[in-house]
């Protein structure tokens, strides 16, 4: 292992202030799913980005308007770009029309960025949003507005659905002063699964196939006037030429997907070599489940730490006492010597925020496509439905009393699970049920009232449609509202429970009393005994009653 390159690939995958350095997309087909929906994931994985629901009003526009465009991650002016005649209705990652794009960075060859484009990917994210009504025009707009205006960012993939269709595009420019990028997009089968974390995982497409695959002209010829393919066209891997795979880049990023793989297929032990860079075969881009896949199930998939596989994080004394399935970052480190590392996992504790999309072909638009969105970490969090006709963002979800990444607000989602969260991490064993159960309640809820909500919004649509999409739009309010309520008081009571390191006895959330009102005797819950063992070997006798 070169560790000068794995200090590279940790501080883009782990550090950066890109929050799409360390994302991860987990994508299921329409036919993979249990309710004929197509379902994708994206979780914004940053130390440095606020968590927040976006939003961009439809509007339409006269003719030579240009817009200012600013990076997404630094908010550095790019440039400007003529504005859409008309613009659609976004909220977060999916708009009016249920199209959803999400994306993670694999970066690529350095020598591609192009720092003289216009468009950043995310920027180029919600302008294909507001510009598009399906995932297949959502790619002619990306591709068109690189072409146009040059492509500033690093390589990127991109999840790009609809309620028929999901199709993964990547994407890496040509170099500074060269405007354009390089591109494949391929479409998932209906019956499959796919994902992608932070690693080109494009490998060989069919060029013959235009309904399932399209790719810009000189993908190919460009890598061979650069050097990176000399073999014939059926050969060609755009990740092997554009993205070359190295041990972070199996370990932190393609880790990920094999452990979604792992989740709802039969092929884990048949992948697992490869993660373990034991084999130069690649996973497939996409496999048919074992099962059909849920929208909570991949709620539950984003929460995922390795647990019960050979990567489990929560089983050795990097844990701690209380098991948590966390690492701090950076990452790599260096001791005696020789160069660690540390496992990354889907779920992780810098999120900013994470969906997960729900979009259906059976229903109108507005009904059809749930954002199932939440701040922070995957893990201790609740996913609230937002669906895709909403014309306000909640409160909770934006910026009350001036919360952004250093401003803490009792007001703001992000903070509230932040202070929550932060609570379960040092002991984390002790106090994740607390929060499991409420966080099993509430998304219960949310699934068994959806049914409803929808029917009662349908039958208004065949009166007064907008008068169904306000009532979305205040049932998406609503939900989010009470979410955050119950969790800040989830929070008092840990605060309770569990000060200073003891167990304030408790049924289900009530404190119990004994026959004079007073509180109950506190458990002393100590260490697990297994920490303590290793903790006399690490002190010997010191500690020794004599």
């Amino acid at each position: 292992m070169n560790f000068k390159r794995l200090i590279f690939t940790l501080l883009c995958v782990g550090a950066s202030a890109a929050s799409g350095w360390a994302c991860t997309n987990l994508i299921v087909g329409k036919n993979a799913s249990a309710d004929g929906s197509t379902i994708v994931s994206y979780s914004a994985d940053s130390y440095a980005l606020f968590g927040e629901l976006y939003h961009y009003p439809a509007g339409t526009h006269p003719k030579g308007i240009w817009i200012d465009i600013h990076e997404w991650d630094t908010g550095k002016y790019l440039g400007k770009i003529e504005q859409a005649r008309q613009t659609y209705n976004v909220i977060g990652n999916m708009n009016e029309f249920q199209l959803t794009i999400g994306e993670t960075t694999f970066g690529g060859r350095p020598e591609l960025v192009d720092t003289t484009g216009v468009i950043d990917y995310g920027s180029l994210i919600y302008l294909a949003l507001q510009r598009s009504r399906t995932a297949r025009e959502a790619i002619r707009v990306m591709t068109d507005l690189v072409q146009e205006y040059g492509y500033y960012s690093g390589g990127e993939s991109f999840t790009i659905a609809d309620p028929s269709e999901v199709w993964i595009m990547e994407m890496i420019g040509k170099g500074p002063g060269v405007k354009g990028a390089v591109w494949v997009a391929v479409r998932v089968p209906d019956d499959c699964i796919s994902a992608h974390a932070n690693q080109s995982r494009i490998h060989r497409f069919d060029m013959d196939d235009k309904e399932n695959c399209m790719y810009s002209p000189d993908v190919i010829s460009f890598a061979r006037e650069k050097g990176y393919f000399d073999g014939v066209n059926k050969d060609f891997s755009f990740a092997d030429a554009y993205s070359p795979t190295d041990f972070g880049m199996l370990r932190y990023c393609e880790a990920r997907v094999w452990s979604f793989f792992n989740m709802f297929t039969d092929r884990g032990e048949e992948f697992l070599p490869y993660i373990l860079g034991k084999s130069a075969e690649p996973m497939p881009l996409f496999v048919k489940p074992n099962r059909k896949v849920s929208v909570q199930d991949i709620k539950n998939a984003m929460r995922d730490h390795y647990e019960g596989t050979p990567l489990d994080l929560s089983q050795d004394f990097g844990a701690g006492p209380y098991h948590a399935p966390y690492r701090l970052s950076p990452l790599g480190f260096e001791v005696d010597g020789k160069e660690y590392f540390n496992e990354r996992p889907i779920s992780t504790q810098q999120t900013g925020f994470v969906f997960v999309a729900q979009m259906r072909d059976n229903l109108p638009d507005a009904v059809g496509g749930v954002l199932w969105f939440a701040t922070d970490d995957a893990n201790l969090t609740v996913f609230t439905p937002v669906y895709c006709c909403s014309t306000s963002v909640p409160e909770c979800y934006a910026r009350p009393d001036g919360a952004d990444y250093i401003t803490f607000s009792w007001k703001s989602s992000f903070w509230v699970f932040n202070w929550v969260a932060n609570m379960v991490y040092p002991r984390y064993d002790l106090l994740v049920g607390d929060v499991r159960a409420l966080q099993t309640e509430l998304e219960d809820a949310f699934n068994t009232a959806q049914p409803g909500i929808e029917q009662s919004a349908l039958a208004l649509m065949e009166s007064d449609p907008e008068a169904a999409k306000q009532f979305l739009t205040r049932y998406t309010t609503l939900a989010a509202q009470s979410t955050l309520d119950a969790w800040r008081r989830l929070g008092e009571f840990l605060v309770v429970k569990y000060a200073d390191g003891v167990v304030r006895q408790t049924e289900g959330r009530t404190f119990k009393r004994n026959a004079i009102g007073e509180a109950e005797s506190v458990i002393r819950p100590g260490y697990p005994k297994e920490w303590l063992e290793e903790y006399v070997r690490q002190t010997g006798e010191r500690y020794l009653v004599k």
